[in-house]
């Protein structure tokens, strides 16, 4: 549905509330319960009776995961615990379980990294309240009827926000509102490249990237795919599997290149990326869902004064919180103004989470993929 809205240069437009606006099956069988593993900032400490996934060994999700009823997590002093109503797939999730994650929870541990809920049990020292409805992210706990996070992790969700939106909100949305301000510099007129651009970050990156007034090139596997970033405010869709990205990024763009790149493939895609980049382009290192680290050839790198750029959005949590706070309060703002919105491309129940992650192994999703809501 599109909705009338005044800018602020006393003009109206339409606002697809999808598309950012310019500047100018049954349970598995339950496992024995899980032994108490220690307390850190983002892991859970375990005290009775809430149903949930836990990881006693890494390896592939169809073979470590294990369905059924384990103790309550513990309430950190600074922080909460909420009844989950809904959490998110993220690809992280699929290398946490594996051990293949540069985090490393200790054994056994609940995998996922987001959920939206109520809060059930607040901490001496927390600034929530029961009945808060909050967005809690760690690096784990979310796959379970309950999840503890400290406040530090934990987010007012949105009023109008459904559930499902809402836990798959926090990680898409900082990470490319991090990615495209504060480390790329994004500024209005210039060409941004968006590969992956139908799953969840990428999808986040166009509506971004529109809203800061860039000229969005997407690249995705399928005609489907490339619809949903049409959808989504693309300028221009490319499919890689069909096409060479970087001769047609060069010619939509009569030469210049990409200034900016949003990178959460990896593989050959980066390494690639590097011969449709414009002179002082930025490349966007935010992940590798192809599962192969790139290498890049250095003299590109030399020779078109290029800057790669990398982006781990969970260690601002350590070095600069406060940002995190702040980028929260202006997502907010920016979905209240009906100029962003996640989308949701499936939703699983709890107890189904390896069909759900599958979906995400399969590189098969299209927006978020959500379990519950």
């Amino acid at each position: 549905m599109q909705v009338a809205r005044l800018r602020k240069d006393g003009h109206n437009r339409l606002c697809n509330p999808l598309v950012l606006s310019k500047r100018t099956p049954n349970p598995p069988p339950q496992a024995p319960l899980i032994p108490p593993s220690p307390t850190s900032e983002g892991s859970t400490q375990y005290t009775s009776g809430v149903n949930g996934w836990t990881v006693k060994e890494v390896g592939h999700y169809r073979d470590v995961l294990h369905w059924g009823p384990h103790p309550d997590p513990d309430c950190p002093p600074d922080g909460v615990v909420v009844e989950v109503a809904a959490a998110a797939i993220n690809f992280p999730d699929l290398l946490m379980i594996a051990g293949k994650y540069q985090v490393r929870p200790p054994r056994p541990f609940v995998p996922g990294l987001e959920a939206v809920g109520i809060v059930v049990k607040v901490g001496a020292d927390s600034r929530f309240s029961l009945g808060d409805r909050l967005i809690v992210n760690g690096t784990h706990g979310a796959f379970a009827e309950k999840m503890a996070a400290t406040d530090r992790q934990s987010f007012p969700a949105p009023q109008g926000m459904s559930d499902a939106e809402a836990a798959g909100f926090v990680v898409a949305y900082q990470t490319s509102h991090f990615a495209l301000t504060h480390r790329a510099g994004l500024s209005v007129g210039e060409v941004l490249l968006v590969h992956g651009g139908a799953g969840g970050v990428g999808t986040s990156a166009i509506q971004l990237g529109k809203y800061l007034g860039a000229r969005v090139i997407a690249t995705a596997s399928t005609d489907e795919k490339l619809k949903h970033c049409k959808k989504v405010g693309a300028d221009d869709v490319i499919n890689y599997t069909e096409t060479d990205f970087a001769s047609r990024v060069k010619e939509l763009t009569g030469g210049h290149g990409a200034d900016v790149i949003f990178d959460p493939v990896g593989g050959d895609v980066t390494a690639t990326s590097t011969k449709c980049i414009a002179w002082n382009g930025r490349l966007l290192i935010i992940g590798f869902a192809a599962g192969e680290i790139p290498s890049i050839p250095a003299n590109r790198i030399l020779l078109k004064n290029i800057s790669v750029v990398g982006l781990h959005w969970g260690n601002y949590f350590i070095h600069q919180p406060l940002l995190v706070n702040q980028a929260h309060q202006q997502l907010t703002q920016w979905f209240d103004e009906q100029v962003i919105r996640p989308v949701i491309g499936g939703q699983f129940p709890l107890a189904d989470l390896p069909a759900a992650l599958e979906v995400v192994e399969q590189r098969r999703a299209i927006g978020k993929i959500i379990l519950g809501g």
